[in-house]
């Protein structure tokens, strides 16, 4: 390799982080030693220390370097929160009642879908997870993204966020972007932590103990290790509700207060566990393997059970005078020996009402045949939904060099991710007094399975430097397997023929009828070539050829280029196609749970498969891929006096996207049409939903990255101001998508969000400073069409101080949300309030200040 060659190499080894596919040779791990000799061709996007700017200068596309040091240094834990903290266009919402997204939370980069953002480790695609978020937000509805909550902070040596459309390198997903996490390869040394904090307001109390070791492997090779456990209390930001209050004011003293609780879910037991091995084995060869385990189980509130009007457990309908009735099931049967007498709701509260006085003394005959669920459950009752979640990966690979300095990049990848859903305090109704209270509904299983081969060449072509291409083959294999759930919690009981419901109520089970594995696979084969055609102009181009077996094929492609105009100042711009596949889980998922629907009441909501009987006879159809096509123009700056800024335009257009229908009421006819079609549950459905490829979007925004440092105060100074505005706009949608639905997918974003941050070291004591701003947002009344209107826009202030006692103790004090910033409190809308005190959706939290205490101890 020539010295031209080792200098293109170099200015180039950043950009190829983000434009050669995954799993090349500059994705391989690092060795912990740092050769830089002319043969070494392993060239990744490393950035030395914090004092580097974040987005990388040579670059022709916008990429962020987030250091190890620069994730530590706040108070959040998860690495949901811990990105958004130092990406701008990256936003995460709290989901405190929200089906499966509270267990994998959905983030949203540049104002896309959590699902499209491309999701590396060490260069290498991550498995997505078995979690479908099927009420995510309104923008979300219907993602399936990778869990990145399962990568604890402490295995990072950095995280490179390239923030421009890279479907034609990596291929699926990365519409919006990508994130590639790069895992620590020291050979020695490590690090202890212990971390423990809570909310002002007394509660989710957070306790964290983490560590990372190094050690040799062989004579040049490093094993690194890192595990983390981390439990977190249950938060409540909750005021009673309206309809809890009045059961209460009328005499009914089982209802708790608050009924039903809105807040961050209590996280138990959660722990991560990754490695990262390489060897050198001589003759420019090396190998390679890297895997984690995670598992941990989440548990939070759900919507409360009014005694009086809960469908299919507690409301009967009305008499011909409008009067509610209460539902009593027969339990020898309608028409058979004893008949139940009819109970009227004539007042607040119907434990005082005789006739249901009747049916709840079951020492009587008419007690004992007579049965209503205010017996079991007089106050309503309030599930508590959950899951266990359990993540695994192993990647195994070899790297290296020819003879003709053709590099080569060979790897297998496994991953797999498992949702097991729990439900308590809750019934299938259609059992009725011999229902259990717990149950386990099912599971999800998604296991991806894929095989690259990866090449590349430097090639003289008489330009001032060589010509450097890229290719490669890729076979990925998926894999959805839902499992069913305990028998009680999809049977259907002998009171489900009285009105009664089925399932357990708030998520009923997988039914044995509906549970299965689908699977797919899919081929690429992709070309990237990068060139100075001069020594200011840099050209890079990339083309990718994807064939997926269940639904055809697709080429796209990408072009950017670099220009110096001065020492100080350079412009880059891109343009490029890409895609997201619909995934085997979107095109086969069944789960039924509750939401607000249509007409503001709660309900059981199907989401189907968009083949499923149900589905097409409300128009579903098979699933196509969305089509992007992505435009970004920017400017980079360095001047002398030590400031580096970036500024870059965005614009992406995206078509046939794919989501989750808003609730489709089923009409009697309907219901009594699948009936005749053998879909025995089909009765307990008030709504359906499913997905499909239902409205396009442009969305814009700009995204600027500023930094510099400083002499003060007798110490170093570092500041950096990261900011982002993005617009979405829907351009077009069908029916299927309400009006309220497509207000939250152009404004539940903050428009404009940004960070100004200063690190200040002197001696043994560092102070660091951020003040944050998250503008305005809209939200839906909980996805009920019942609007609250705006959320106002906020600011938060996060502090954190630390003091070396020696060279390898260090105890870290911070608040994030110093001053306990809440976003504006709900106001009632018709007289009507779900329980919640603030917007669910405030891109600051509903949890306020969050205070924490760090001791790190290094070697």
């Amino acid at each position: 390799m020539n010295t031209s060659l080792t200098k293109l190499t170099s200015q180039l080894r950043l950009i190829l982080a983000a434009s050669v596919a995954a799993g090349s040779v500059v994705a391989t791990p690092a060795l912990a030693q740092e050769e830089n000799n002319a043969k070494d061709v392993e060239k990744i996007a490393v950035v030395g220390t914090r004092a580097a700017p974040r987005s990388i200068g040579d670059s022709a596309v916008p990429i962020d370097i987030i250091s190890e040091e620069e994730f530590v240094n706040q108070g959040s834990t998860d690495m949901v929160s811990m990105l958004q903290t130092v990406v701008p266009s990256l936003n995460v919402n709290d989901q405190p009642i929200n089906d499966a997204s509270t267990l994998v939370r959905p983030a949203n980069l540049r104002g896309m879908a959590s699902d499209h953002t491309l999701v590396l480790v060490n260069g290498k695609r991550r498995h997505r997870s078995a979690v479908i978020t099927f009420l995510g937000g309104g923008l979300s509805d219907g993602a399936q993204g990778p869990d990145i909550s399962t990568i604890p902070a402490a295995a990072l040596k950095q995280v490179e966020v390239l923030r421009d459309g890279a479907a034609a390198q990596y291929g699926s997903d990365a519409i919006a972007g990508v994130v590639n996490f790069v895992l620590k390869d020291d050979a020695e040394g490590g690090m202890f932590e212990a971390r423990t904090g809570s909310y002002y307001e007394g509660d989710g109390d957070m306790l964290q103990l983490t560590g990372n070791v190094g050690m040799p492997l062989g004579d040049d090779g490093f094993a690194n290790f890192t595990a983390e456990y981390r439990t977190s209390d249950a938060t409540s930001r909750s005021v009673q509700r309206d309809d809890a209050a009045a059961l209460v004011a009328a005499g009914n003293t089982f209802v708790a207060n608050p009924a039903q609780i809105w807040g961050s879910p209590e996280v138990k037991d959660d722990v991560k566990l990754f490695a990262n091995l390489g060897m050198d084995l001589g003759s420019d060869s090396r190998v390679y393997m890297f895997g984690n385990y995670a598992a941990r189980e989440v548990e939070g509130g759900f919507y409360f059970r009014n005694p009086h009007t809960r469908g299919g457990v507690y409301d009967g309908g009305t008499d011909d005078n409008d009067t509610p009735l209460l539902l009593v099931g027969d339990l020898d049967g309608v028409g058979t020996g004893l008949e139940c007498p009819t109970v009227r709701i004539t007042d607040g509260n119907v434990l005082d009402d005789a006739d249901y006085a009747l049916i709840a003394d079951n020492s009587t005959a008419i007690g004992a045949n007579c049965f209503a669920f205010n017996e079991m459950f007089p106050g309503g009752f309030t599930p508590r939904f959950g899951g266990t979640i359990e993540d695994m990966s192993l990647i195994v690979g070899t790297s290296g060099e020819f003879g003709n300095e053709i590099g080569y990049d060979v790897s297998l990848n496994f991953g797999q991710n498992e949702v097991d859903f729990a439900i308590s305090n809750t019934i299938n109704p259609s059992l009725g007094p011999d229902t259990p209270t717990s149950f386990k509904p099912g599971k999800y299983i998604q296991t991806e399975k894929s095989f690259d081969v990866d090449l590349n060449k430097p090639i003289e072509v008489g330009l001032s430097e060589p010509l450097y291409l890229a290719g490669g083959f890729q076979y990925r294999h998926e894999t959805y397997e839902s499992i069913a759930g305990d028998d009680a919690s999809w049977a259907i009981g002998p009171l489900a023929s009285q009105g009664f419901g089925i399932g357990s109520n708030g998520f009923p089970g997988l039914s044995a009828r509906s549970a299965g594995e689908a699977s797919r696979h899919n081929i690429a084969l992709y070309v990237d070539a990068e060139a100075y055609l001069t020594d200011d102009l840099l050209l890079t181009a990339a083309i990718r050829y994807e064939d997926f077996s269940d639904f055809g094929d697709t080429t796209k492609g990408k072009v950017s280029l670099r220009y110096q105009a001065t020492d100080s100042i350079a412009f880059r711009g891109a343009y490029s196609t890409g895609f997201k596949a619909p995934t085997i889980g979107q095109s086969n998922v069944r789960n039924v749970t509750t939401a607000f629907g249509t007409d503001g009441k709660l309900i059981d909501r199907a989401t189907l498969p968009p083949t499923d009987p149900i589905s097409v006879q409300k128009g579903g159809t098979q699933l196509t891929p969305e089509e992007s096509e992505s435009m970004s123009v920017g400017m980079v700056a360095e001047f002398d006096s030590g400031l580096f800024l970036t500024v870059d335009y965005y614009h992406i257009e995206v078509t046939d996207r794919i989501s989750t229908t808003s609730g489709i009421k089923l009409t009697e006819e309907d219901i009594a049409a699948l009936l005749a079609q053998g879909v025995d549950d089909a009765s307990s459905f008030s709504e359906v939903s499913f997905f499909t490829n239902d409205f396009d979007t442009t969305t814009e925004g700009v995204d600027i990255v500023a930094n510099y440092s400083m002499d003060m105060l007798g110490g170093d100074t570092k500041f950096s101001l990261a900011y982002n505005w993005t617009s979405t706009t829907v351009d077009e949608a069908s029916d299927n998508i309400s009006a309220e639905r497509v207000r939250m997918l152009e404004n539940n974003l903050p428009a404009t969000r940004y960070s100004f941050t200063a690190n200040h070291t002197n001696g043994d004591w560092r102070v660091l400073g951020r003040l944050n701003f998250a503008g305005s947002i809209y939200e839906d009344h909980l996805d009920s069409g019942l609007p609250i209107g705006q959320v106002s826009s906020e600011y938060t202030f996060d502090l954190e101080v630390g003091y070396h006692f020696t060279d390898n103790l260090q105890l870290v004090a911070g608040a994030k949300n110093l001053f306990d910033e809440r976003p504006d409190e709900n106001v009632l809308y018709d007289n009507e309030i779900a329980g919640s005190q603030y917007p669910t959706t405030s891109p600051i939290g509903i949890n306020g200040g969050f205070y924490y205490l760090r001791g790190i101890y290094t070697f």
